[in-house]
């Protein structure tokens, strides 16, 4: 028993060894994963700045260009006049120097036209955006970017969705938008016309899931009967989607609406026969008002006494030809 006992202990203990490195080893896999998890995390995320429009004043572009045609004018007066006089040399490279800047200076010009913007960059950093309409003149070192701030529409392209209910439908849409923040047009987004009709097709297939598209109950709304409601609904989705973009949505509305044609048919039939239907509820709801009521003036007037036998046989035969 005592040469039992020693080797369970002697088992034991490299049993609880081994246990020990296996936990000290999960220990350290978890660690790792933390230290994983802080590399790989991206410093700038919350730390990153938001592109954001600030307005960037310039100079009115006609008395820029007369002083650097002047200047121009001058400066090849100047490099002539020192060609022709011997010793001249000064007025030659002066008249050269003052020429080249001048004419350089003409890259500084550009045109804003109304309800358009001007997105200057200077090697890559965003400098600020110009509105003022006509010609103007700034650094001709800025990179400039036009953007255009008119209303614009488009009807997106027929798609084939399948609505709350599962059936497959045709739907298109017409949105209506415009740019607000023509920095976060140009630098939040690639493409941002691209990104709208991408993010439209997007927001309409998601909102064509969320409703049926006949309505079957009270207080239901359904794609067909309520156009406003699911346009404002579009609008909404559309504009949470393109708001990084600096764009605004002003109108969305369904341009399109219909089964497919697989299963036009057979939906219209649905309909026809929920047509039916709820033209007979009606007729029979307005024949008992009208039984009642024959009913509640013949005892009013006291014309004839009814016993019930008789009120259930003149019941029938009025339903009968009211039916």
């Amino acid at each position: 028993p005592a040469s039992s006992t020693r080797r369970r202990s002697s088992t034991s203990a490299p049993r609880a060894e081994r246990t020990g490195v296996d936990r000290s080893s999960g220990i350290d896999c978890l660690i790792d994963i933390k230290l994983i998890s802080i590399f790989h995390a991206d410093p700038g995320a919350e730390s990153r700045p938001a592109m954001k429009e600030s307005l960037k004043s310039s100079l009115p572009g006609i008395p820029m260009l007369l002083a650097m045609l002047a200047g121009v004018a001058a400066g090849a007066w100047l490099a002539i006049a020192g060609g022709l006089q011997a010793g001249s040399v000064p007025n030659l490279i002066g008249g050269l120097a003052l020429a080249s800047v001048s004419a350089f200076c003409m890259a500084g010009l550009y045109m804003v036209e109304p309800n358009q913007s001007a997105v200057l960059s200077l090697f890559g950093k965003y400098v600020g955006t110009v509105k003022e309409n006509g010609l103007r003149w700034n650094n001709p070192f800025f990179a400039k970017k036009k953007v255009s701030q008119r209303v614009r529409n488009f009807e997106s392209g027929k798609l084939k969705v399948n609505e709350l209910d599962g059936s497959p439908i045709e739907i298109a849409s017409v949105i209506v938008w415009q740019v607000v923040d023509a920095s976060e047009a140009v630098y939040n987004v690639d493409d941002y016309e691209s990104f709208v009709h991408i993010q439209a097709e997007s927001a309409l297939r998601a909102m064509a899931t969320s409703y049926p598209y006949d309505q079957h109950e009270d207080g239901q709304l359904a794609l067909r009967s309520h156009a406003s409601e699911v346009g404002e609904h579009l609008k909404q989705e559309l504009q949470e989607r393109l708001a990084d973009a600096g764009i605004a949505v002003l109108d969305a509305r369904i341009s399109h609406l219909a089964y497919a044609p697989e299963i036009a048919q057979a939906m219209l039939q649905r309909q026809q026969a929920n047509a039916i239907i709820a033209a007979r509820t009606r007729i029979v709801a307005g024949a008992v008002g009208m039984v009642e009521m024959a009913l509640a003036e013949l005892q009013k007037n006291g014309v004839v006494q009814l016993d019930e036998e008789r009120k259930a046989q003149m019941v029938s035969n009025l339903l009968v030809v009211l039916c």
